[in-house]
């Protein structure tokens, strides 16, 4: 798999998946780099899923899609009536 998340330290690297796991954030694919270090990281970070639609035609432009501006509202909204 291609790292291709524009934040993510291996961006660009292509590296063997040594397995997948669910969490309850969702499916996460474990990457291994040449020193055995194993990263677990969302398949949408990879080159295994099709780049969203919105972060294409924003070329660059957004470091954020509207669904990650939504689900981080909701976020914020959680954290302020655990308080």
């Amino acid at each position: 798999m291609r790292v291709t998340h524009p934040f993510h330290p291996l961006l660009g690297q292509q590296l063997p998946c040594v397995g997948r796991r669910c969490n309850s954030h969702g499916e996460r694919l474990l990457l291994q780099t040449e020193d055995a270090t194993v990263w677990s990281v969302p398949p949408q970070w990879t080159d295994l899923v099709s780049p969203d639609p919105e972060v294409v035609m924003g070329n660059g432009r957004s470091l954020l899609r509207v669904i990650d501006l939504m689900d981080f509202a909701a976020l914020v909204e959680r954290l302020s009536r655990a308080r």
